[in-house]
C-alpha cells in the first residue's frame, strides 16, 4: 500500500499563480504558502481515505474506491462527484477546476495539479 502514511509538504513549485487561477482568497494562499501541509492516507488496496490538514487548521476528508464514482469536497466546501482512476501506480481524478496526478517517487509523495497550463507541483516526505 505505497500510499499509506502522513506525509508533509517539503515543496511547492507553481503554488501562487496555481492558487490565484484556481480562485482561492490572497489571504489564504498568503498563509498557506510557507506552511508545511499534512497529508494523511490509509489505503486497503483500492479503498482509500485521504485526509488534508491545510494552514487554517481545516481537514478536508475524501474517502474513494479506485475505478468507482464517489462523492468528493474541496476545501472550500465544494462537493462534487468524481472518479479516480489507477495507471500505472499513479492516480488521477479531476477536480472541478483543475486535473490531479499523485504518485508515490523516490519515497516521496508528488501531488501534480495543473489547471490550463498553470502547474502546482507538490512534494511532501514521509513522517
Amino acid at each position: 500500500m505505497a500510499f499509506t502514511g502522513r506525509w508533509e509538504t517539503e515543496t511547492q513549485e507553481g503554488y501562487d499563480e496555481f492558487c490565484k487561477i484556481v480562485g482561492i482568497p490572497a489571504d489564504i494562499i498568503e498563509k498557506g504558502r510557507d506552511y508545511k501541509m499534512i497529508t494523511e492516507v490509509t489505503q486497503d488496496g483500492n479503498d482509500f481515505t485521504w485526509t488534508q490538514v491545510y494552514p487554517t487548521n481545516a481537514r478536508v476528508t475524501n474517502k474513494f474506491t479506485v475505478g468507482k464514482e464517489c462523492d468528493m469536497e474541496t476545501i472550500g466546501g465544494k462537493k462534487f462527484k468524481a472518479t479516480v482512476h489507477m495507471e500505472a501506480g499513479k492516480l488521477n481524478v479531476t477536480f472541478p477546476n483543475y486535473h490531479q496526478v499523485t504518485e508515490i517517487s523516490g519515497g516521496k509523495l508528488i501531488e501534480t495539479s495543473k489547471a490550463g497550463s498553470v502547474v502546482l507541483k507538490r512534494t511532501s516526505r514521509k513522517l
